[in-house]
């Protein structure tokens, strides 16, 4: 049998892509300047490691134009909601011992 350990996630491993999950789970979507401002982080980095959760097919990307403005959207989607709690359960064994 696995140690817990093995079981986590490493599309979790990074706190980037742990804080987005946890921002998306709390909400239904969030814009990327919403995202990148709760996460405090720049343009660049926060698109890498949300690409990165949407090729493991955990975020929904929805792009959009509002007037001439483009608005991009995040929002988890069922695979990743199910990922994240799985993850987030396996902490939690980790943490009772």
């Amino acid at each position: 049998m696995k140690h817990l350990i093995h079981t986590l996630n490493k599309a979790f491993d990074h706190r980037v892509r742990l804080g987005v999950m946890a921002v998306l789970m709390a909400n239904e979507s969030v814009s990327f300047n919403d995202l990148k401002e709760a996460l405090d982080l720049t343009d660049g980095n926060l698109a890498s490691h949300v690409a990165a959760l949407e090729k493991a097919e955990y975020v929904l990307v929805s792009k959009q134009f509002i007037g001439k403005k483009p608005n991009t959207t995040y929002s988890a989607t069922a695979a990743g909601k199910t990922a994240f709690q799985q993850h987030l359960a396996t902490l939690e064994k980790l943490l009772r011992g």
